[in-house]
């Protein structure tokens, strides 16, 4: 079932949708070693390929703990006529852990537990080298999707960590837009590459996130070059969000990914 040397699938099942597109298509593939899925409408073809959404999500947590999460957001992708794909971010799940990850971990919940923001050190040593790692990832797992022929782009990126949406819509010319989740730190030294960014933006704060710098998320949204963004503020924490949030992040990919008529 070997589409290209890279991409190996490992698993196919279907998901039933009353939608007009069909049921959805999941399919397990590890891309080099690393363990994603992918998922596409049934009605994706070679004679009708579709556009595709990058699917982002926190670190920590891991892709076997947070695929509920990612298959909601996939079928709600998948109901507009996108496919979607995600991965095993480094040092999670599975994957080797990386010590350095670990201790900028660490020391962020001590910070934390004792009511105090982490200083700028424990924020690089959290935030840089998971960007480092993660974003050549992502985009080997682009190459390898658009030589499918059921996906035929344009391509968004969806969700965090917020610093990895930014370096992927900073250098990656095939993002075309970015809805991007403000839950998670950005070091100071990535405003530059916020500045750099100029593709559509929609993104998303929960006001109270308590694991958050509420502050340091809106300096970054200011500091996006785009000409048009949109931040949209929900009262409530981390994991409070409301289901319209998705709606509205569902209409804006339409907008930028759906083909023009």
């Amino acid at each position: 079932m070997n589409i290209t040397p890279e991409l190996r699938f490992t698993a196919e099942r279907r998901l039933v949708s009353e939608q007009p597109h069909g049921g959805i298509v999941e399919r397990g593939f590890t891309l080099d070693g690393i363990d994603g899925i992918l998922w596409l409408p049934e009605s994706a073809s070679a004679e009708h390929p579709v556009p595709l959404i990058l699917l982002g999500y926190p670190s920590g947590p891991g892709l076997a703990r947070i695929r509920p999460r990612l298959e909601a957001r996939a079928r709600s992708s998948a109901e507009l006529g996108f496919a979607s794909i995600t991965l095993e971010m480094p040092g999670n799940g599975a994957r080797p852990a990386l010590p350095e990850l670990e201790s900028a971990r660490a020391d962020l919940m001590r910070a934390l537990d004792a009511g105090e923001r982490p200083d700028e050190d424990v924020i690089d040593r959290l935030v840089l080298p998971l960007v480092e790692k993660t974003v050549p990832e992502w985009q080997a797992a682009l190459d390898a999707c658009l030589a499918l022929p059921e996906i035929a782009g344009p391509v968004a990126y969806s969700g965090g960590v917020l610093a990895i949406g930014i370096r992927l819509a900073a250098t990656e010319p095939r993002i075309v837009a970015a809805g991007l989740f403000a839950g998670s730190y950005v070091p100071l030294r990535m405003f530059d590459e916020a500045r750099r960014v100029t593709i559509p933006l929609h993104v998303l704060l929960q006001w109270d996130d308590e694991g958050n710098d509420r502050q340091r998320a809106l300096d970054v949204f200011d500091a996006f070059g785009s000409a048009e963004k949109t931040l949209q503020a929900n009262l409530g924490g981390h994991t409070g969000v409301p289901a319209h949030a998705g709606e509205d992040a569902g209409r804006f990919f339409a907008r930028h990914l759906a083909p023009k008529s």
